[in-house]
């Protein structure tokens, strides 16, 4: 098991750059453009790709700027869609199990208006829908775009920092005890992100709900509200 783990782990970190680059910033992208956060990981993807910039395979800056640019690109097409399709992308049948947290979401965004763009990125959930409810509220765009692109740039640079000192905390244990240990250092990084993952999503209802109170439970959901 070991000298499987040690040969996948090598080929990650000897793939080629651009193709790590690519699928970091396909990933981030796809994540926010097509509100499928809560099942693609980019959260995850992004701290790997700063995993991957600590070990020096790839450049962090690099890193930095394809996590910060496809989440503002992708949060922008996610905009877009929800402002030209209107309710019809709620209406979606994916969206049935999570019908009640897009009501407290609406009512989140209705109050807070951009500052929810902002706090939403740090979510999976809200990271998925926020773009786009914040289209069907008929959100002025350069309002969208700004905070849009500084909750990109501060989760952008967090999520990567993250991985990077994830990283070179993994490239220490390798110096240190080999290989084999530094693997097994780095499934107990992994593990400890999954769970992290797990408990964030369990604890999203709480995070919107406890902001938007009582109130966004009675409303209809087809109430949307407006946000400026």
């Amino acid at each position: 098991m070991t000298a499987l783990l040690d040969t996948i782990t090598t080929q990650v970190l000897h793939a080629p750059v651009w193709l790590v680059l690519l699928v970091v910033g396909g990933v981030v992208f796809v994540e926010d453009a097509i509100f499928v956060g809560f099942v693609v990981p980019g959260e995850t993807v992004a701290i790997l790709g700063g995993v991957a910039a600590s070990l020096g395979h790839v450049p962090l800056a690099a890193v930095l700027v394809v996590v910060v640019v496809a989440a503002i690109v992708g949060d922008s097409v996610g905009f877009e869609v929800g402002r030209h399709l209107g309710g019809r992308v709620v209406q979606l049948r994916a969206f049935d199990r999570h019908r009640d947290r897009i009501d407290r979401a609406q009512g989140f965004l209705g109050r807070r208006g951009g500052a929810a763009v902002f706090l939403g990125r740090w979510t999976a959930f809200l990271r998925a829908v926020m773009p786009a409810l914040a289209g069907m509220s008929k959100m002025h765009y350069p309002t969208f775009l700004a905070w849009n692109a500084a909750g990109a740039i501060a989760w952008g640079s967090v999520v990567v920092t993250a991985g990077y000192l994830a990283g070179q905390s993994y490239a220490r244990v390798e110096t240190w005890l080999g290989r084999g240990a530094a693997v097994a250092v780095g499934l107990v990084v992994v593990a400890a992100l999954v769970v992290w993952q797990v408990r964030r999503h369990r604890g999203e209802g709480d995070s919107t709900g406890g902001d938007a109170g009582s109130a966004e439970r009675s409303e209809a959901p087809s109430r949307m509200p407006s946000a400026g």
